[in-house]
C-alpha cells in the first residue's frame, strides 16, 4: 500500500471529462489498496479524486493553504486534512507524505507541481516515480517541448526519461506500482552502502 499524491485542476470551469477521469482515478488507487494525498480541495476534479478515493475504502489525506480554502471549498470530508500557511508549505507537505506522484489534466498549479516534483527526481532529490495521465493528449505541446529541449541539448535524455507518460488510469497506477520503492525500516547492507 503506498501514498500517492495526485496532482489535479480545481477549476469549475472545465469539461465534465476531467471530473470524471478524477473519479475513475480515486476509484482505481482505492480498488488496488493505496492512500490518497491531495490538494484538499473539495470541488472539480480534485473533489470527485477524493470522494471517489473514499468511497472505495482508501484513506485521504488534503493539504490545502488558508488562503484557498475557501476558493476551492475544503474537503472537510477528508480523513486528514492539513491547512497550511502557504503553497510552499502545502507542497512540502504533500510531498513529505507520498511515496508517488501522479499528474492529471490541470492549469498552472497542476503544471507547476508537475515541473517542480520532477526537477527534484532528477537531481537526484528523491527517487519516488512521476507519472503523468494525459488520455486526450492536452500535455502534447508539452512533450514536444522537452523533445526539443533534449535536442538542443538543454536536458539529457535521462532527465526526460524520468518523467513517465501514460494514457489510461489502469497504465498510470502500473507504472507507478512497477517503480515504487516503499521505505523500509531495515538496516542497508554494508555492501550497499560502500563506495563504487
Amino acid at each position: 500500500m503506498a501514498s500517492i499524491c495526485v496532482f489535479c485542476a480545481s477549476s469549475e470551469a472545465i469539461d465534465a471529462r476531467w471530473v470524471e477521469l478524477g473519479a475513475a482515478v480515486g476509484a482505481e488507487l482505492a480498488a488496488r489498496g493505496h492512500r490518497l494525498v491531495s490538494g484538499g480541495g473539495s470541488i472539480s476534479t480534485m473533489g470527485a479524486l477524493a470522494r471517489a478515493a473514499r468511497a472505495g475504502g482508501a484513506h485521504t489525506t488534503g493539504v490545502i493553504p488558508r488562503s484557498l480554502v475557501d476558493r476551492e471549498v475544503a474537503d472537510h470530508d477528508a480523513d486528514e486534512l492539513l491547512v497550511t500557511p502557504d503553497m510552499r508549505t502545502r507542497k512540502g507537505q504533500m510531498d513529505a507524505r507520498s511515496d508517488a506522484f501522479l499528474v492529471l489534466p490541470g492549469g498552472i498549479g497542476t503544471l507547476e507541481e508537475l515541473l517542480e516534483i520532477w526537477v527534484a527526481r532528477v537531481l537526484g532529490m528523491h527517487n519516488r516515480p512521476v507519472v503523468v495521465l494525459d488520455p486526450a493528449g492536452l500535455y502534447a505541446p508539452l512533450r514536444e517541448q522537452i523533445r526539443v529541449l533534449v535536442e538542443q541539448r538543454f536536458m539529457r535524455p535521462a532527465a526526460a526519461e524520468r518523467l513517465v507518460w501514460t494514457s489510461t488510469v489502469p497504465a498510470a497506477l502500473d507504472a507507478i506500482e512497477a517503480e515504487l520503492v516503499l521505505p523500509t525500516t531495515a538496516e542497508p547492507d554494508a555492501a550497499e552502502v560502500a563506495e563504487p
